[in-house]
């Protein structure tokens, strides 16, 4: 469906909330941006580095930092004050890079007072981070570059864009093939009413923007992605009144979601007789992977996988991680896919299925 509210007025509507409006996360209305999972200890250690001030100005609603990541060069979408920028800051290593965009200059203004404070913390002998001021539409207007990025990571942003299909457009523009989207966001359990939509707090606080799920999936049909996979999700609890009145009749989730940037994914889960061994070599991931919700890789231990999962696996910067064993010349049909937790052993002993 079409958004109600124009571009240029969402962007004023945006701006004036989280430069006006809200100073902190401590005034926000609602826990719709604000995370509650559980970050790698790894991660907590590095955002104990970071300066108290872009914490507080933190929204974010999830963790959307993937792993991997040493040496990439990563686009944070809506960067705001620029924590997860720096968090990735550390992850990606002094050989790879940071860019952080974001429409709202205060916030930027915030982030960039900070480079050099944490080049010195991180040990690095130049900053690999940089904050442009542009518009995650239209990623042009920030200089990011076709096939330029290695992973575009954005929290709690995405449902505060005026044109959604442009965003996710522009992201499949700017990632290199095998390129990864991992993303946090609030989504809908149904789509929100016309006239919520143009209510200012609400838009602020992350609600009346988020997309309606079918309506997201249809919408990466059409960009020409076959399969996403969600990694986590987890209802919204309003715990305001006032808001509750306005548009408690929507179910709300929190929800971390990768799409990867590869041609050879399939619109379903397909059957070629695949499997995918993890080596556990992932730092941070010594004893399993998490694909998503429903792949969970044991270190060493065979899973059947599909075609897509397995392409998800060895087509991407995960690859030296995994031993993908078969290829598509013979093909089963369709995946049979079931919950992780469900899936029993099959063709050998210690192999599992897994579901797509």
């Amino acid at each position: 469906m079409a958004d109600v509210v124009a571009p240029h007025q969402t962007h004023e509507v945006v701006k004036k909330y989280y430069s006006e409006e809200i100073q902190s996360n401590r005034q926000l209305k609602t826990s719709a941006c604000c995370t509650t999972n559980t970050l790698p200890p790894r991660h907590r250690e590095i955002l104990a580095m970071i300066e108290p001030e872009i914490h507080e100005k933190f929204y974010g609603c999830g963790s959307p930092i993937p792993e991997a990541l040493e040496g990439c060069t990563v686009l944070d979408l809506g960067c705001g004050t620029g924590r997860d920028v720096y968090l990735a800051s550390r992850l990606v290593g002094p050989e790879g890079r940071v860019i952080g965009v974001d429409m709202t200059e205060s916030q930027l203004a915030v982030a960039r007072k900070y480079v050099d404070t944490h080049t010195r913390r991180f040990g690095y002998s130049r900053p690999n981070v940089e904050f442009r001021h542009g518009y995650i539409e239209d990623l042009r207007s920030a200089g990011i570059e076709d096939n330029s990025v290695d992973v575009v990571i954005s929290n709690c942003v995405v449902n505060l864009a005026a044109d959604k299909e442009a965003v996710f457009r522009e992201v499949l523009r700017v990632l290199k093939p095998g390129g990864e989207l991992y993303f946090s966001d609030i989504f809908s359990g149904r789509r929100i009413p016309e006239h919520l939509r143009k209510d200012p707090v609400l838009y602020g606080e992350c609600l009346s923007g988020a997309l309606y799920i079918e309506d997201f999936r249809r919408m990466l049909l059409r960009l020409g992605v076959l399969d996403y996979r969600v990694v986590s999700s987890r209802p919204v609890s309003l715990d305001n009144p006032e808001v509750e009145e306005k548009i408690g009749m929507v179910d709300f989730y929190s929800m971390t979601i990768r799409v990867f940037k590869l041609d050879s994914l399939e619109d379903r889960c397909e059957d070629y007789g695949q499997m995918a061994v993890y080596r556990g070599s992932i730092p941070d991931a010594p004893h399993r992977f998490v694909l998503d919700d429903h792949h969970v890789f044991i270190t060493g231990k065979p899973m059947l996988v599909c075609g897509n999962t397995a392409a998800m696996l060895s087509e991407t910067r995960f690859a030296p991680h995994f031993q993908v064993v078969g290829d598509r010349s013979v093909h089963y049909g369709l995946f049979d896919c079931k919950p992780a937790a469900q899936a029993k052993p099959q063709a050998a002993e210690n192999v599992g299925g897994s579901c797509c």
